[in-house]
């Protein structure tokens, strides 16, 4: 970060000196020298950030480094264009970009005595329970019993609940009710919602009482969790099963007291295991070169077998050249002494931070930045992508896309192992993504210890003055006294115990965080936008994005045409000609959605779409259910980079303007009237990128 600090500096300087104007005499020379002052330190910040782990002295110089740096240069966070190439040979590797946990390695026996407790005789209620610390495949290894096809054909209910540190018996509990009735594919009863904690318990009781389940919780860390999760579940002798996760031997134990459960602990992978995994990371199943082989040994001998460790230390390995053994030893070298009885997390954690350290700088801030979420949170890939972008971690280079360039630091992060793909979409491409427990941790000590992030629980925690990229969880409308936010560059608000008011932001607003680049309310449903906002003329993501295809919108007043930088913006209610005008003027939108949208208001929208002409993501709803969309005029909007188009209302045939679009792939009419027939098929026969249309109503 340091190293990043620099470069940014002499990125400004540069732009400094190439601007066409007249400098004071002698200030142009001045620049310059510090220009090549800058230059020289590069090197040097690179080998501090290395070390500064386990330097505290180095460690509180480059913090002061840094807050220097974001007082008098804050309006940017990228770092300079590194000379390595990270990226050169990532699509020769493209294959194993979403190599799993332990890719199998030393699974089979696990999991096959595993099956064998599960499918057993025993007709009681039985918990399994695996025991282990954070990385050794816990997860991994409970979803492949979950998943075989011997295990699932033996209970009429299947239920994967996660239940992780912050533990909340109802969230969990409402959970697992959703869970049980998707897969009987049917909704849940809408009482559900007003229930109590008692009447939700004797609600699942109550279903699952005649039916053979299996139900997993995963990640438990207390035996309070364990044991109100367990007045839920009824043991009607028909042989149902609960296995559980849990890096607490105490959890283990304390879920097990009864004669048919059973622990099992998970041990390290054995040295031939080890090696195998090592090397199918590393060398993509190839065999290790003879001239590596000594140091790679000693490398792998650092992990002590666990699974986690492995992969990642394997991702960075898979970057480095195979004829330098030098850069080889200088991994090995990187793990510093230990300390004599240090334990296995400690340990570990060495190796993750080795993984982070060997980063390229412009991905460690992206890296960084995701010690906002909370645990166990599934990330949405686009959304990141956006706030990278926004928040200046990601390179501009020449005839390359800033997604694309987003999309390769994700990727990057995926195959050095730091960052987990959830899932995918139909196309192949990445949906959701995650972190590991053990690497979150590890980036909010990182973080915090930088004072690049901060994570308010219940917004009560109180937060730095110099506070940068802000995160509250739980939000309850209860705030500390608002101080000076001028430091701060991004808001995001993960889960309401109250709802998020108009005069709150108003207030939080007030401590005039003029350099807010990202505003992100995921799940606030605010009812109207304050005037206040109008004057972050930095901002470039406002909204959210979590609900961004709900139906309702949020009233706007005059003004959102002021902000210029604006690239997403989510849910706005279009109640007049003259905030569709004002849409107009934000020429860098990305994304929009807009709500509302009135009859007579369709061709002045049109007038405004034609100025955006960066969109990739668009979708409008009319004013009520039965409103025709009128957006049939001459007036024919070209948008090139449109890759989805969303329309919600009724209309008489499908708009010229969308048979145009070459660049769009899935496209959704609801409630428009319009059928599958001739006419609308045969007009969107001509768009070469199309691969996903819905007519439907809602």
């Amino acid at each position: 970060m340091a190293e990043s600090v620099a470069g940014l500096l002499i990125n400004q300087l540069s732009t400094l000196l190439s601007q066409e104007i007249t400098l004071l005499g002698g200030l142009k020379s001045d620049v310059q020298f510090i220009k090549d002052e800058l230059e020289s330190m590069k090197a040097f910040l690179r080998e501090a950030e290395a070390k500064e782990d386990n330097d505290s002295q180095l460690r509180a110089w480059l913090k002061q480094v840094r807050e220097r740096y974001q007082a008098l240069y804050g309006t940017q966070e990228r770092g300079f264009s590194s000379s390595r190439q990270a990226n050169a040979d990532f699509d020769i590797r493209a294959q194993s970009l979403f190599i799993e946990e332990a890719q199998l390695v030393g699974i089979d026996k696990p999991k096959a005595e595993l099956i064998s407790k599960i499918l057993d005789d025993h007709s009681q209620l039985k918990v399994v329970s695996v025991v282990g610390m954070g990385g050794l495949g816990k997860t991994t290894l409970v979803k492949k019993v979950y998943d075989d096809a011997a295990v699932k054909k033996q209970f009429q209910s299947h239920a994967w609940i996660t239940v992780s540190r912050n533990f909340q018996f109802r969230d969990i509990i409402k959970n697992l009710i959703q869970y049980l009735y998707n897969e009987i594919r049917q909704p849940v009863p809408p009482e559900v919602e007003s229930m109590n904690d008692i009447m939700l318990s004797e609600f699942v009781r109550d279903f699952l009482q005649e039916r053979r389940y299996i139900l997993v919780l995963d990640d438990v860390w207390s035996i309070d969790a364990w044991e109100a999760i367990k007045c839920v579940l009824p043991d009607s002798t028909i042989a149902s099963r609960v296995v559980l996760t849990t890096r607490i031997a105490d959890v283990a134990s304390a879920s097990c007291l009864g004669s048919p459960d059973f622990v099992y602990k998970m041990e390290p992978l054995s040295d031939k295991e080890s090696w195998t995994l090592f090397c199918n990371r590393t060398f993509q199943s190839n065999d290790c070169p003879p001239n590596l082989e000594e140091v790679a040994k000693k490398i792998l001998k650092k992990c002590e077998g666990l699974p986690l460790a492995i992969v990642a230390i394997g991702g960075v390995l898979a970057l480095k050249h195979k004829e330098k053994t030098d850069e080889w030893e200088m991994i090995l070298h990187g793990f510093g002494g230990e300390a004599d009885g240090s334990g296995k997390l400690d340990r570990m954690k060495r190796v993750l931070l080795l993984s982070y350290n060997d980063l390229p700088h412009y991905l460690k801030s992206c890296l960084l930045y995701l010690s906002i979420y909370p645990e166990d949170y599934p990330i949405d890939v686009d959304v990141i992508l956006l706030k990278w972008i926004a928040l200046g971690f990601v390179e501009e280079k020449e005839g390359i896309t800033s997604t694309d360039i987003a999309m390769r630091y994700m990727k990057e992060l995926i195959n050095r192992s730091l960052i987990q793909v959830k899932s995918t979409l139909y196309d192949g491409s990445l949906d959701k993504c995650g972190l590991h427990d053990f690497v979150r941790e590890i980036l909010v000590s990182k973080s915090k210890e930088q004072g690049f992030t901060t994570v308010a629980t219940k917004y009560y925690t109180r937060w730095p003055e110099k506070v940068r990229h802000l995160a509250i969880h739980n939000f309850t409308d209860n705030p500390q006294e608002i101080s000076s936010l001028k430091c701060l560059r991004s808001v995001v608000i993960f889960e309401y115990e109250d709802p998020l008011t108009t005069t709150f932001l108003s207030e939080f607003l007030s401590g005039d965080p003029k350099l807010l680049k990202v505003l992100d309310l995921d799940g606030g449903e605010l009812d109207n936008i304050p005037k206040q906002v109008f004057k972050l003329f930095h901002l470039r993501r406002m909204g959210d994005y979590s609900n961004e295809y709900a139906g309702w919108g949020c009233k706007c007043p005059l003004g959102i045409g002021k902000l210029i930088c604006l690239e997403a913006l989510y849910n706005i209610e279009a109640d007049s000609d003259k905030l569709v005008r004002e849409i107009g003027k934000l020429t860098q939108l990305r994304r929009l959605t807009i709500t509302g949208l009135r009859r007579e208001d369709g061709k002045e929208l049109l007038s405004s779409l034609l100025r955006l002409t960066n969109l990739r993501r668009l979708s409008i709803s009319c004013i009520k259910e039965d409103e025709t969309l009128d957006l049939q005029h001459s007036v024919f909007p070209k948008h090139e980079f449109l890759t989805s188009l969303r329309l919600k209302g009724r209309l008489e045939r499908v708009p010229q303007w969308v048979t145009s679009l070459q660049s769009l792939r899935t496209l959704q009419l609801f409630n428009s009237t319009l059928r599958e027939d001739e006419n609308v098929i045969g007009s969107l026969g001509h768009l070469p990128n199309l691969i996903s249309l819905s007519l439907s109503c809602l």
